[in-house]
């Protein structure tokens, strides 16, 4: 029953916008209504009728170490009492820049800011500069955040709203992004040529996680590197979903492909609000006050994100803990695609780190055309039937799940056999 979550929704639609501050939230692409969440600890969480559910989502992914880790409650609860912001340097902001610099390959410097969609704003503004170019090539399906020149041919949120592309975008701005398909090397040498010595820079989830999990073929990653470079153009890679989440350092650490620049957040946060991004230092020495090109903020390295993000990381660094996580979301998706096969459901299952996708279609997913063979109905009913029997899923058939280190074997064993009677309980539907 969820008569609260209800009223409070009916309630939050005369005060806010579709009553949610993300669209997604909104479960516009499964139908009904949007859970209100009351707390939530470790890998559940539980709405304000008293549902309790594993999760995961996990805030879309910064919670690594689950809700309310007793690390990061403590780190945020003592900063919280020396004062929630202050508009000055502190201590803290240095000793995250320095696990930073020190795990992610690419980043000799770092900036700190309030969301991912700053950092990569800002990092596109700082490449322009650098190269004295103007045009950004992006990938479809890719989702940067809701920047400009992001949403041409987004994923994500815009693409469960059957949008792409936002009205309010100029001309201009949609005229300096080329927008290439995912996972194909011959359209970006195709744009090199027809915009020779015009790119700034190329921009890619390295690991695409906004149209579900879509994995890098073998090779494509290092075409990337291979094609900006010899033609001038910096190589950034979004690491604000996969960043610390599918190795330490990122995929690029993974993979063992540096680009110039890379974008951060969630992770880095703790679960508070946080972004950044970083690259070679004299890329970075281009920004004010040391250069010209102009970005601020007054809540960057806002204290209680950086006392999260110190503690997450620290934590993180147990050894042992990627290992974990690793097997946890491979148990998940190897009970689930034993689970989907045995009653015949065509579907992709993958896994990258602790990140995990599943698209119910029968065609592998290379790309957003590929994505979206997926049967979203289908989807829709799963994830309403697996939120009946206690588990919640992502509310669009178009974005990655994720584990933390507080899901158990016992969990995710729970989440299989839920997964079985839902599957049962929808074709006795039929």
């Amino acid at each position: 029953m969820i008569e609260r979550s209800l009223a409070a929704y009916a309630r939050a639609k005369h005060l806010i916008p579709g009553g949610v501050n993300s669209p997604v939230r909104a479960f516009k692409a499964v139908g009904g209504t949007p859970l209100f969440v009351r707390s939530a600890q470790g890998c559940t969480m539980t709405d304000i009728d008293g549902n309790t559910y594993v999760d995961y989502v996990m805030s879309w992914g910064p919670l690594i170490l689950g809700h309310a880790h007793p690390v990061v409650v403590k780190a945020v609860q003592a900063a919280a009492a020396r004062g929630t912001s202050y508009g000055a340097p502190t201590e803290a902001e240095s000793d995250l820049a320095e696990l930073v610099c020190a795990m992610v390959p690419s980043i000799e410097r770092v900036r700190f800011c309030s969301s991912g969609t700053e950092a990569t704003m800002s990092a596109l503004r700082l490449a322009r500069a650098f190269t004295n170019r103007d045009k950004v090539v992006k990938f479809a399906g890719c989702y940067h955040g809701h920047g400009d020149a992001f949403l041409i041919s987004a994923g994500s949120g815009a693409l469960t709203m059957g949008a792409p592309d936002s009205p309010g975008i100029t001309e201009g701005t949609a005229r300096d992004t080329i927008a290439l398909p995912y996972n194909d090397l011959d359209t970006l040498r195709a744009a090199f040529v027809a915009h020779p010595r015009e790119i700034a820079c190329v921009i890619v989830e390295p690991y695409a996680g906004n149209m579900g999990l879509v994995v890098p073929k073998p090779g494509y990653l290092a075409g990337l590197r291979e094609l900006t470079q010899a033609h001038g153009a910096l190589l950034i890679f979004d690491e604000v979903m996969t960043g610390f989440r599918v190795a330490p350092g990122g995929v690029q650490a993974r993979e063992e492909i540096v680009p110039d620049m890379t974008t951060l957040g969630k992770i880095i946060g703790g679960g508070v609000p946080v972004g950044a991004f970083g690259g070679r230092a004299e890329i970075m020495e281009q920004l004010s006050p040391l250069g010209t090109v102009y970005q601020a903020g007054t809540l960057s390295g806002n204290p209680l994100a950086m006392a999260a993000g110190i503690a997450t990381l620290r934590a993180l660094a147990e050894p042992g803990t990627y290992e974990r996580l690793e097997r946890s979301a491979a148990r998940l998706m190897e009970g689930l695609d034993v689970t989907f096969a045995r009653h015949g459901i065509a579907h992709q299952a993958n896994h990258r780190g602790s990140m995990f996708g599943l698209f119910f279609t029968a065609s592998a997913v290379t790309d957003l055309t590929s994505a979206k063979t997926s049967d979203t109905s289908y989807y829709a009913k799963f994830f309403h039937a697996m939120l009946e029997r206690g588990v919640y899923l992502a509310p669009s058939q178009f974005e990655a799940g994720f584990v933390s280190t507080a899901h158990t074997d016992i969990a995710i064993d729970d989440t299989i056999a839920a997964a079985d009677d839902a599957i049962r309980a929808i074709h006795a539907a039929a």
